[in-house]
């Protein structure tokens, strides 16, 4: 008997496609008592590890205050509220386990340009362009005359 069919695992639609190096904000809902509240963690994706079946997870790496924080985060969990991606890093590993041996400063990965955008910077980078308008046209009186 198989589990999966037993009990299908549903992905979650709040997840967007991750990659390792993707600095992201995970909006976590957490219980205390019988008060619910959504608690943020943001740092770097060092490890995604996607199943067939839908299930899998990923590693979110965090420093604070010189203390390096990881947590696993399943792509069918109901507590993931939403993932944003902040930014797209620049990487050539799979799983970026070099992170936890450098310092916070040293591991700053640089941001690759993928052609992508969300859809918020392209909103605003429309709208602070402005309209090109024609240059005025010289009147008579101010060209020099030429004799």
């Amino acid at each position: 008997m198989n589990v999966a069919a037993i009990n299908p695992i549903k992905k979650n639609p709040n997840i967007p496609q991750l990659s390792p190096g993707d600095t992201v904000r995970v909006s976590v809902k957490v219980v205390e008592g019988d008060k619910t509240r959504i608690q943020p963690f943001q740092g770097v994706v060092i490890r995604v590890r996607p199943d067939a079946d839908g299930s899998g997870n990923f590693t979110v790496r965090r420093v604070t205050f010189n203390v390096g924080v990881e947590r696993t985060f399943l792509f069918g969990s109901p507590l993931l509220e939403k993932v944003e991606i902040l930014r797209h890093g620049k990487v050539r590993r799979a799983n970026l386990y070099y992170l936890r041996g450098i310092s916070e400063k040293a591991s700053r990965l640089k941001e690759s340009r993928r052609k992508e955008l969300a859809p918020e910077i392209v909103a605003t980078a429309t709208i602070e362009q402005a309209p090109e308008t024609p240059p005025p046209a010289e009147s008579a009186e101010t060209k020099p005359e030429t004799t």
